[in-house]
C-alpha cells in the first residue's frame, strides 16, 4: 500500500542482533500447528510464522512487518475488553489502486484504499473452535466520529458504506466502526493487501478447488470451467472479488465464494510440505511478512509465533462461517441494511462466548453463490 493511503505505519527492526542458528533446535510443529485455521486473508501467511521462530532470519522477518498503534488512536472510548478467554480479531482486505497493486485490476485508480473484505474472527474459549462474521462491503452504517494513526479527525457520517470508513481513517476508524456496530472490543487486526494475498498463494503453489458452475467475469480476469482447479494467485484473487461471474452480482455472494475458498486455502496449508521444504517456509514467511499489517500487540515475529501456537487446535471443520446479517435496501439494489435484531443476536452470541444461533441468519439476504466453491 502507498503510505498516502494508509494509516501511519511503523516498521520494527530487531531490538538487537537476535538471530537463531540454523538447524533443529526442536522438532518440527504438529499438524495442528501447520494450519493455522484462524483468518481470511492471513491465513496462510501467519501460519507459516509459526515455523519461521524455528531458525529463519529473525530480524530481517521482523523488519518487514508493518503495524499501527490503534490503542493510541481509539483512546479509552472502546467497548469493555470481554475477560473471558476469548479473542476477537477484525480482518480486512484492502484494495488500494496503489503502487503495484494497479495492475491487479479493479478499485479505484488514485491511490486511495477501501476494505474490499472485513471479517470479524471470535475464537472462543481454549482456542479450539472460531466463528467468522463476514461484514458486507455494501452494508450501509452510520460510521462515528473517530481519529486516524496520524492524529487527524474525522466526524462523524450517517448512511455511509462500511468500506468508506477505511478509506476515510484507515484502521483506526474501521475499527472504532466496527466496535461501533457491534460493541464488542477487537482485540486485534489484521491487513492483508492485494499483491500481498497474490503472492502467498503463488508462493503456497496454489489452492485446489472445485466448482459446480462456470465462473466468468471481465473485471476480476476470472475465467474458469466448472470442475477442479488449482488456482494461481492471479486466478485466487479473482475469485475473492468476483461479484459479477455468479449469483446474484451482489456483494453477498462474493462473501459466499470468499468464505469457501478461505476453507479451502486452510485445508491445503497443511498437506503441502511447507514445513519440510526450508526454502518454501522462508518464502512464505518473507512474503507473509512483507504483506500484513498488524496492530501494534502483534507487530512482531514473535508475538505473530505466540498468536499463531494459541490456534493451533482450530481446524475448518471447526469453523463457523456466516455473514452479518442485511437485508437488501428497497431504494437502491446495490446496497444493503443491517437488520439490527438479527445481528444482535449475533453480537450477544460472541460477547458471551457462544455459538451464534441459526435464528441469527435465517430470512437474511443472501448472494446466491452458496456451494458454487468447494475444496478439492
Amino acid at each position: 500500500m502507498a503510505a498516502e493511503s494508509t494509516p501511519a505505519i511503523t516498521e520494527p527492526g530487531p531490538s538487537g542482533p537476535r538471530r537463531r542458528g540454523k538447524g533443529r533446535r526442536r522438532k518440527a510443529p504438529s499438524t495442528g500447528r501447520k494450519a493455522l485455521r484462524a483468518t481470511a486473508w492471513t491465513a496462510a501467511g501467519v501460519v507459516v510464522l509459526g515455523g519461521a521462530g524455528a531458525g529463519f532470519v529473525y530480524f530481517k522477518l521482523n523488519g518487514n512487518l508493518r503495524s499501527v498503534d490503534l490503542n493510541q488512536a481509539l483512546g479509552t472510548d472502546r467497548p469493555e475488553k470481554i475477560d473471558n478467554g476469548s479473542e476477537n480479531i477484525l480482518v480486512l482486505g484492502s484494495d488500494t489502486r496503489a503502487g503495484t497493486n494497479k495492475k491487479l485490476g479493479g478499485g479505484t485508480d488514485d491511490g486511495s484504499a477501501r476494505s474490499d473484505t472485513a471479517m470479524i474472527v471470535h475464537v472462543y474459549e481454549g482456542h479450539k473452535r472460531a466463528s467468522v462474521v463476514s461484514i458486507p462491503r455494501d452494508t450501509l452504517v452510520d460510521r462515528p466520529e473517530c481519529t486516524d494513526t496520524k492524529g487527524t479527525a474525522h466526524p462523524a457520517a450517517t448512511a455511509v458504506m462500511f468500506n468508506e470508513a477505511y478509506s476515510t481513517g484507515g484502521a483506526a476508524c474501521a475499527v472504532k466502526t466496527v466496535e461501533s456496530i457491534t460493541g464488542i472490543r477487537m482485540d486485534h487486526y489484521l491487513e492483508v493487501d492485494f499483491e500481498g494475498f497474490q503472492q502467498l498463494i503463488d508462493d503456497l503453489g496454489g489452492v485446489r478447488i472445485t466448482t459446480t458452475k462456470d465462473i466468468h467475469d471481465k473485471q476480476s480476469h476470472l475465467d474458469l470451467e466448472a470442475g477442479p482447479h488449482t488456482l494461481d494467485g492471479e486466478q485466487a484473487l479473482g475469485l475473492v472479488r468476483t461479484r459479477h461471474g455468479v449469483g446474484d452480482g451482489s456483494d453477498l455472494g462474493r462473501i459466499q465464494l470468499q468464505q469457501a475458498f478461505i476453507k479451502a486455502l486452510i485445508d491445503q496449508v497443511k498437506h503441502v510440505g511447507v514445513f519440510t521444504n526450508p526454502k518454501k517456509l522462508y518464502d512464505l514467511a518473507d512474503t507473509a511478512t512483507k504483506a500484513v499489517t498488524t496492530d501494534s500487540d502483534l507487530g512482531s515475529v514473535n508475538s505473530l509465533i505466540d498468536f499463531a501456537g494459541g490456534l493451533k487446535g482450530i481446524s475448518s471443520s471447526h469453523m463457523k462461517m456466516v455473514t452479518m446479517p442485511v437485508q437488501y435496501d428497497p431504494a437502491n439494489p446495490n446496497r444493503v441494511l443491517l437488520d439490527t435484531a438479527k445481528a444482535q443476536l449475533v453480537w450477544q452470541a460472541l460477547r458471551n462466548d457462544q455459538d451464534i444461533p441459526k435464528a441469527a441468519t435465517e430470512g437474511t439476504a443472501t448472494g446466491e453463490a452458496k456451494g458454487v466453491v468447494s475444496a478439492s
